[in-house]
């Protein structure tokens, strides 16, 4: 299952009252470290999509979802569950250990 966009105006619908967790990364286009994990989070989605939805929300698209919860830094990793933020990471990691943090985090 492919990543899905995520906008402030779809954020309530795709994040908060999913049926399911949903990992968001709030993202860039200037930001090299976000690049750096974007086809890792492809694989994952890929991997996990049965057990949790990868959304990305581009913070220069997006301005009011990530001054919400504070962004100050991306990558910015958050785990909604239930509505509810349960988890967060900042910064860039190999593939090897974002899954795992997605897995101990659902």
């Amino acid at each position: 299952m492919p990543t899905i966009a995520v906008t402030d105006a779809s954020f309530e619908d795709d994040v908060l009252k999913s049926d399911k967790p949903v990992l968001v990364d709030f993202w860039a286009d200037w930001c090299g470290p976000c690049k750096m994990i974007g086809p890792a989070l492809e694989e994952i989605s890929d991997e996990l999509g049965e057990q949790v939805t990868i959304a990305k929300m581009d913070i220069m698209a997006n301005t009011d979802t990530p001054a919400s919860f504070g962004v100050k830094s991306i990558p910015y990793l958050v785990l909604f569950k239930n509505g509810e933020k349960v988890a967060d990471k900042l910064g860039a990691a190999p593939k090897s250990a974002l899954k795992g943090w997605i897995e101990s985090s659902i």
